[in-house]
């Protein structure tokens, strides 16, 4: 039973059955000896308030970086 985890910012449902159903075809073409049905797709999402990056909270880190970023 081959485990592909997903631990990030939060998905909509529709996102969610895109990154199991990718998931699932990538790993599959990676390793042909297995099954499809044999992989299982965890995803743990979590709301931006509760992930940091570089020591900010993630929604303002992202004002901090689009701030900095040149567009």
């Amino acid at each position: 039973m081959p485990v592909i985890l997903y631990e990030g910012p939060q998905l909509s449902q529709s996102q969610r059955e895109a990154m199991i159903k990718g998931f699932t075809e990538v790993a599959c073409k990676v390793m042909p000896e297995i099954p499809k049905e044999a992989f299982y797709v965890f995803i743990r999402d979590h709301p931006d308030e509760k992930i940091g990056v570089g020591g900010l909270p993630l929604p303002e880190y992202w004002l901090n970086y689009e701030k900095s970023s040149c567009h």
